[in-house]
């Protein structure tokens, strides 16, 4: 984590790739909620990172990490971020901070969940806290509608189904507002797990003397 003190506002980066600014859109959705939820949030889109970014990653109390999937996997553009960060977790760097991630595909399901699963194997490797979804199924009944959240079944993170030929507003409302739920709920167990270690530091440094 960034340092011991009480965060009144955790910090969040949203590290994401997008091809065609589908990805991008629902990155935007993420950043929201986790705002909506007190979160400071700052979106790293990948690509050529400054040392202003890896700084941001360094220092940030939660990571929630984006990619399309392409080909039943996370994109190569995602795969070279990925590889980027051997030393940090050689030297655990990110040990011990929050994780979560989403993913878009033109299919409805796309082969999605197995971005999703490279995503917390990544996150794992750090020796990162992964927090799922935390959603029932939407649109999985005969009454139901698509505009339920978690319209596709994922649990791990976010999905999204987006046309190909669409433009990146284009994504389904039901996606962007499941997107904005995941950034939330990764805001407030963020927060929760920032205020019990300083709670539990309290608890276990010595009476200064004199005190």
């Amino acid at each position: 984590m960034s340092d011991n003190t009480f965060h009144d506002a955790p910090s969040v980066a949203v590290a994401y790739q997008s091809g065609f600014g589908h990805t991008a859109f629902l990155a935007e959705a993420v950043a929201a909620g986790a705002r909506s939820a007190g979160a400071a949030v700052t979106p790293i889109r990948l690509g050529d990172l400054t040392e202003e970014d890896w700084q941001t990653l360094d220092t940030a109390d939660a990571i929630i990490f984006g990619t399309a999937t392409y080909m039943g996997n996370v994109s190569a553009a995602f795969q070279t971020f990925a590889e980027q960060t051997g030393r940090r977790c050689q030297q655990g760097t990110w040990r011990d901070k929050v994780a979560a991630g989403f993913t878009n595909s033109g299919s409805k399901s796309g082969d999605k969940l197995n971005s999703l699963v490279s995503l917390a194997v990544f996150a794992a490797q750090h020796h990162m806290h992964w927090v799922n979804l935390g959603l029932g199924p939407g649109w999985n009944h005969s009454t139901a509608s698509a505009d339920e959240l978690n319209r596709l079944g994922f649990w791990l993170g976010a999905a999204a189904a987006t046309d190909v030929d669409a433009n990146p507003d284009q994504v389904h409302p039901s996606d962007v507002a499941t997107c904005e739920h995941l950034g939330r709920r990764v805001a407030e167990v963020t927060r929760q797990l920032v205020a019990g270690r300083v709670a539990a530091q309290a608890v276990t440094e010595p009476v200064t003397a004199g005190a």
